[in-house]
């Protein structure tokens, strides 16, 4: 190997070596949640659909199954939501009315008998499905997120800034069972 050479391979593997480096750390921030907060997981509540965990703080919105007196669902109105406040002690509260109408309410309509479609009044690109389900004969939510779809379990919005009418929401993390691999995925998307 001649000198030129020498030197052109040596400032190639620089090159890589950099790249390399850059790339891999991309990765690994994304992988990694970048909230300085630590979730708590909620844990024994009846009816549990799924939960939402979001930035700034920790209070987790709860969605479930809305039940009426005769222990059927309702069907004009299937979710209950409402927050577990947990950086206030714990407090269950309802969501507010600009909560439930601009941000983290549902709607809902009915496909057919124990099957309903679902969307959130804040992002309605992405409908999510409520049914049940004949292994276990209960109610579950489904999505259908980058071509797999999920029985979703949580949900974590990764908000930076912005104000109350116009959070800057970064993406949205789903977290649940892949229906085709009965496996614990998490994927990613960007609401736009």
């Amino acid at each position: 190997m001649n000198k030129l050479s020498f030197i052109y391979f040596t400032k190639s593997l620089i090159v890589i070596t950099i790249l390399v480096n850059i790339i891999s750390g991309n990765l690994l921030a994304q992988s990694k949640n970048p909230s300085p907060l630590n979730f708590p997981t909620p844990k024994n509540i009846d009816n549990m659909l799924f939960y939402i965990q979001r930035d700034p703080n920790v209070n987790t919105a709860i969605y479930t199954i809305n039940y009426d007196e005769n222990g059927k669902i309702n069907k004009s109105n299937p979710i209950k939501a409402y927050w577990i406040r947990y950086a206030e002690n714990g407090e269950i509260k309802d969501f507010n009315y600009m909560q439930r109408k601009f941000a983290y309410g549902i709607e809902s309509k009915t496909v057919n008998n124990e099957e309903f479609e679902l969307q959130f009044v804040s992002y309605k690109k992405l409908p999510f499905i409520l049914k049940k389900i004949d292994s276990d004969q209960k109610y579950h939510v489904f999505v259908s997120v980058n071509q797999k779809k999920i029985q979703v379990e949580k949900i974590f919005v990764r908000i930076e800034g912005g104000s109350f009418w116009l959070p800057n929401v970064k993406y949205a993390e789903v977290t649940g069972i892949e229906t085709s691999s009965n496996k614990t995925i998490t994927e990613r998307m960007l609401l736009k």
